[in-house]
C-alpha cells in the first residue's frame, strides 16, 4: 500500500467529515483572517489526522452543534495540511500553546476559551460535546 495514497484518503475523509457537519474549510491565511474576525461567535476546530481527532474531536464537533445555543459560524483549519492557514489561526490563540486537535471559541474576533488536545485525547466524545455545549451556553445566543 502506498502510504501517500492512504494519507490522502485519510485527509479527504477528515475534511469531508467536517464539511458534512456544517464547518467551512479555511485553507489559506486570508480566509482565516476574514472568518476569525467576523462579528458574532465562531467555533474553530483545529483538525488533524491523529486518532483522537477521528475518534473523538470530529464526532464531538459534529454533535455539539445540535443544541439550543450554538456559534454563529463554524470553521475548521487542518493542522499539518494547510500549514499557513493553521499558523494564522493559531496567531489568534496567543494565550494557548499550539495543539491539535483542539477547538477555539471566538466572539467578535477575540478568543473566549479553548478546548485543548489534553482535554480531548483520552476522553470520550460526549465529554467533549458537553464541554463545548457548556461554552455555548456561556458565550452563544439561542438559535
Amino acid at each position: 500500500m502506498d502510504f501517500n495514497l492512504y494519507m490522502n484518503d485519510v485527509v479527504t475523509q477528515a475534511r469531508e467529515d467536517m464539511e458534512r457537519a456544517g464547518y467551512t474549510q479555511l485553507t489559506n491565511p486570508e480566509e482565516v483572517e476574514e472568518k476569525l474576525t467576523q462579528e458574532g461567535t465562531t467555533l474553530v476546530m483545529i483538525n488533524s489526522v491523529c486518532g483522537c481527532a477521528g475518534g473523538i474531536a470530529r464526532p464531538a464537533a459534529a454533535h455539539a452543534v445540535h443544541y439550543d445555543k450554538r456559534p454563529d459560524h463554524l470553521v475548521t483549519v487542518f493542522a499539518g495540511q494547510d500549514k499557513e492557514a493553521t499558523a494564522k489561526a493559531r496567531s489568534f490563540f496567543t494565550d494557548y500553546p499550539p495543539s491539535s486537535p483542539s477547538f477555539a471559541l471566538l466572539k467578535d474576533g477575540k478568543v473566549c476559551t479553548m478546548v485543548e488536545r489534553h482535554e480531548i485525547e483520552g476522553h470520550d466524545p460526549m465529554s467533549v460535546v458537553n464541554k463545548l455545549q457548556q461554552y455555548f451556553d456561556e458565550y452563544c445566543e439561542e438559535v
